[in-house]
């Protein structure tokens, strides 16, 4: 299997160089430090699957270089392997075409069964992650205004809803509304569950 490693941190690069090197069945055609490096080495190189980070720093993630490479070459598997567990950027993922998403401290084991399902067409999301990615799909609902938006951000700084209205210039009972449209949204029953489930979500940094 000829597998692209894609990471902006040599470091990293090195390390999975090294894992990966030590399976017989992979042979490494190539490294990128960017998502422009990565697309112009699947050209030259052809590989059968792209293993990238997600964040990339400046131009293309590795959403971007899922959603390129996938549109250019659909014979060519392309995983997802970062450090991020937000449930938006799995869907992201997914939604591009990647042939799955895992975590940077998975087993070295469990990163070569990855990239030989993905290289024979198979999806690499457990199925923990399945049901999350599923289940933020479905959530259209969860969708926050700007203002809502605005209100979380205070919220999980730890503001008092008096200190929210001063900040944002509206009426406390407005903002007790804008709560109420989070909680139902978030299916939240407290502000801490509230903004515990939009980081999950990916709605918080």
């Amino acid at each position: 299997m000829r597998v692209l490693i894609v990471d902006d941190h040599p470091v990293v690069r090195s390390g999975m160089r090294t894992l990966l090197a030590a399976s017989p069945c992979i042979e490494i055609v190539g490294e990128a430090a960017t998502g422009r490096e990565a697309l112009g080495l699947v050209e030259t190189t052809s590989p059968d699957v792209v293993l990238t980070d997600l964040r990339l720093g400046s131009g293309l993630d590795g959403v971007g270089v899922t959603r390129a490479v996938r549109a250019a070459h659909d014979d060519v598997a392309v995983l997802i392997i970062t450090t991020f567990d937000h449930d938006a950027d799995i869907v992201r993922a997914v939604e591009a075409g990647a042939a799955g998403y895992l975590l940077k401290d998975a087993l070295p084991e469990e990163i070569v069964a990855a990239i030989r399902a993905a290289a024979v067409g198979e999806t690499v999301l457990s199925a923990q992650l399945t049901e999350r990615v599923v289940e933020t799909m479905r959530a259209g609902q969860r969708q926050l205004s700007d203002r809502e938006r605005e209100v979380l951000v205070l919220v999980a700084e730890g503001l008092s809803n008096d200190e929210i209205a001063k900040a944002l210039f509206i009426s406390r009972a407005t903002v007790k509304t804008h709560l109420g449209h989070l909680f139902g949204k978030l299916g939240a029953d407290s502000r801490t569950a509230a903004v515990a489930t939009a980081r999950r979500l990916g709605l918080l940094d």
